[in-house]
């Protein structure tokens, strides 16, 4: 998808940017994830329609805002602007200008009367500040992980946004639950001379921010082009007819997959064509219970509770027939009768650490065992093991025998 940005010789408005993103980091910014498509560039508006002063500007973490272009400066995607903040001012890249900012603010309905100025285009000064700020994130987030482990905060700081102006910082951290980081706020106040702001996230955004590879082999679809995270039910990979195993269903961030929600639609489309799966045939043999659904197939198996390990496989039409059979009271015949048995069993990498899939929906307790709460250990009485091997219980030496006379003792004159 291309930027927009006027920063390549052979068009106006693009920069030819691949699946890499734009090649201008310094003036269009490196990720294409964020990148605008401006459609209406070149196109006239009508001589009525007063001329817009708004502009979409993008700043770090994926955070875009609306400013209005008060002074009349020419800009155009990919200027680096300085625009009013609080308190202070910040720096960002234009990323969309022209008649389509106003369908972006009527979309995200963004009132005008909350866009904030744009001051300037971004000076030599303001550029050095800018990146002197942004070189001590890194330093920072380390030191501030150091104190919210130092005061037992149960949080991950996963990443650090400093204002263009360097006079503000905002801290993005990960919780199970609420976390008091009052005391955070005033010690890395002190430490650090800025004004702090904390900002939670969810761990599907920390994935995003981190990148990687996911199963499929490619890049992750959250840090590469996905930015609507919707939730994914555990009923999606039900419908789908997955496997419920979640070490295979869980992503990097430890959800559910966002993939599971790209053919759900599909699936669902094409299940109602399908009896429901809690349907059962009455046979001549008795009730038979479907077990499993093919989408691509077209086929439903089905089963004798006495004998679940022989499926049946029938096509859905055969199936809705013999349905509309059984409400009138007419016995379907056997399974066997219809299909050959079929003897099918879960592969064995299914059943590898296999687990509730609901986990992922239920949140984590947090509450721990105290140590004056817990019950000492039972210890076991020990046993006096010989060495001979026998058992370590001692027997009366005169258990069992019979009582016999003592040996005299020697003499004091019979060793002269």
């Amino acid at each position: 998808m291309s930027c927009g940005c006027k920063t390549s010789g052979d068009s106006a408005h693009s920069c030819g940017s691949s699946a890499g993103g734009c090649a201008s980091v310094d003036t269009c910014g490196n990720s294409y994830k964020l990148s605008v498509f401006d459609w209406l560039a070149g196109i006239e508006s009508p001589g009525n329609t007063p001329e817009n002063d708004f502009v979409e500007v993008r700043f770090k973490n994926e955070r875009k805002s609306f400013f209005k272009n008060v002074n009349r400066l020419p800009l155009h995607p990919g200027s680096i602007v300085t625009v009013e903040a609080s308190p202070g001012h910040d720096i960002g890249t234009v990323s969309l200008t022209g008649e389509l900012v106003k369908m972006q603010m009527k979309r995200k309905k963004f009132p005008e009367v909350q866009a904030l100025k744009i001051y300037r285009i971004a000076n030599q000064k303001d550029v050095e500040i800018w990146h002197e700020a942004r070189a001590k994130e890194d330093y920072i987030k380390q030191q501030a992980k150091k104190v919210a482990e130092a005061l037992g905060l149960d949080m991950k700081i996963t990443d650090v946004e400093f204002q263009g102006d360097g006079t503000k910082a905002t801290f993005y951290y990960t919780a199970d639950s609420r976390v008091d980081f009052r005391q955070l706020i005033k010690e890395l106040a002190l430490a650090f001379r800025i004004k702090v702001d904390m900002k939670q996230i969810g761990f599907r955004q920390e994935a995003a921010k981190i990148g990687g590879i996911g199963s499929c082999g490619r890049e992750l679809c959250c840090s590469s082009w996905l930015t609507d995270f919707r939730s994914v039910n555990t009923n999606a990979a039900r419908y789908q007819q997955l496997s419920i195993n979640p070490q295979k269903l869980a992503g990097q961030c430890g959800k559910l997959k966002c993939c599971l929600n790209y053919e759900l639609d599909s699936y669902l489309d094409a299940l109602r064509d399908f009896p429901s799966s809690n349907a059962k045939l009455d046979t001549e043999k008795g009730l038979a219970y479907c077990i499993k659904i093919d989408v691509f197939k077209r086929k439903m198996w089905f089963t004798y509770a006495d004998n679940s390990f022989a499926w049946y496989d029938l096509d859905a039409p055969k199936v809705k027939a013999l349905l509309a059979e059984n409400k009138k009271g007419v016995k379907s015949p056997p399974l066997e009768d219809l299909a050959s048995p079929q003897s099918l069993t879960p592969k064995s990498a299914d059943l590898i650490q296999e687990d509730s899939v609901d986990r992922f929906e239920k949140k984590r307790s947090v509450k721990r065992s105290s140590k004056k709460d817990r019950k000492p250990a039972a210890t076991k009485p020990q046993q006096n093991i010989r060495k001979d091997g026998e058992s370590g219980e001692r027997r009366p030496q005169n258990k069992g025998r019979k009582n016999l006379p003592k040996k005299p003792k020697p003499n004091g004159d019979a060793g002269a």
